[in-house]
């Protein structure tokens, strides 16, 4: 069995990236200046769709796998958001498709980034010990 990844760790990197910052610079630019709802404040915006997206910037930035494999706990969120602004909001459907592509092309690259770095490095999951 062949377990030589299709793209380069390096390529990986920069597609997670690309699809980390585009949600980054996406959400605000929707929920804020696009949409204007007044059902949120703009502070409330910017803690419930940006600031879950800053925990993981340094460990991202740098590379580190462990960080790659939990950030896409947090991409979850935004997958819920934009099916259920799929669901619900017919004029909005555009924007919330948008962000269900950035947050897939997060979660894809980090996925297969955390996978094949950690091989290369060596890191695994710890297995039970058998009592």
């Amino acid at each position: 069995m062949n377990n030589k990844p299709r793209f380069s760790t390096t390529t990986l990197k920069k597609v997670t990236l690309f699809g980390y910052f585009s949600l980054l610079i996406y959400m605000p630019l929707w929920l804020i200046v696009i949409s204007g709802d007044s059902a949120l404040s703009v502070p409330l915006t910017l803690v419930m769709f940006v600031l879950p997206l800053l925990f993981p910037l340094k460990g991202l930035v740098q590379g580190n796998p462990y960080t790659y494999a939990w950030s896409n706990f947090i991409v979850m969120i935004y997958f819920l958001h934009s099916l259920t602004t799929l669901w619900v909001s017919a004029d909005e459907k555009l924007w919330a498709l948008g962000e269900l592509v950035f947050a897939s092309i997060m979660f894809i690259g980090g996925s297969y980034y955390a996978k094949y770095r950690g091989q290369e490095l060596g890191l695994s999951i710890r297995k039970k010990k058998e009592e």
